[in-house]
């Protein structure tokens, strides 16, 4: 059953302002889900709803700043299709998993693997790769996709925060091509992640379609921005927000989380 409250202007207000942050953020550096997933959570939705409504919202804006890079020639599909492909698979088996999770358990956890993620971040070092060159195919490169993809597609299945940064990183590491590639890369596996997740949440009736897509349209006018501003700008422009927005976002998050529990 798809629960539908009505939200008063001034919160109906909040969470679009918050969707358009958030699009702008993630089309950038990826985390966008630190902001929205709270903030629906505030709205006294139950976690799994606060969960779907958020992948629905998000594919607003997934989908957007792929189309973005994919027209800048900045992700290939058929070079990265087994990313693709085990990115669904995996995003399925997460959703489906966090499906059987208690309500209390999520109330509790959901704000720990923010805060991680946000960690991580702050903590994690600056890769600075500057080739715009795609590694061969082959044995180890597929398996890189393949291992890649089932992991942080479950991850964003089960959880979401941080799955648009994680794989930025992880693919500038693995693969050794710039950050414009990696974000290119991962803009387009998270609306994957996103959009598989978002169906298998309908299925199981945790989707708020009134919130999920007047977030979506906010996410989706924030993301259309930051991407151009992420090409047009390039690496020298993404890192300083990526770090900046994150401190922010955990700041946050650890006050909402503990202090006023």
């Amino acid at each position: 059953m798809l629960t539908d409250p009505i939200l008063d202007l001034e919160l109906w207000l909040i969470l679009c302002s918050v969707a358009f942050l958030a699009g702008l953020i993630d089309s950038i550096a990826g985390g966008g889900g630190m902001l929205t997933i709270p903030a629906l959570l505030t709205t006294g939705l139950p976690p799994h709803v606060a969960l779907g409504t958020n992948k629905l919202a998000a594919s607003f804006g997934s989908l957007t700043a792929s189309i973005t890079f994919y027209r800048k020639k900045l992700f290939n599909p058929y070079y990265w299709r087994l990313s693709v492909i085990f990115t669904a698979v995996g995003a399925i088996i997460g959703t489906i998993t966090v499906s059987y999770l208690s309500v209390k358990f999520l109330e509790k956890y959901i704000p720990v693997f923010i805060i991680i993620t946000a960690f991580y971040t702050m903590v994690s070092k600056t890769i600075s790769i500057n080739s715009t060159n795609l590694p061969l195919v082959n044995f180890t490169l597929k398996a890189k996709q393949i291992s890649q993809g089932l992991i942080l597609g479950f991850y964003d299945g089960f959880a979401g925060p941080g799955t648009g940064a994680f794989w930025t990183a992880s693919s500038t590491m693995l693969y050794k091509i710039n950050i414009l590639l990696s974000s290119g890369l991962a803009r387009s596996t998270n609306f994957v992640s996103n959009f598989c997740s978002l169906l298998t949440f309908f299925y199981l009736g945790y989707v708020n379609i009134t919130i999920g897509i007047s977030m979506g349209i906010f996410i989706m006018i924030g993301s259309a921005i930051g991407a151009n501003w992420a090409i047009k700008l390039g690496n020298q422009f993404i890192r300083p927000i990526f770090i900046s927005v994150v401190i922010l976002m955990s700041a946050n998050l650890a006050y909402h989380a503990w202090i006023t529990q």
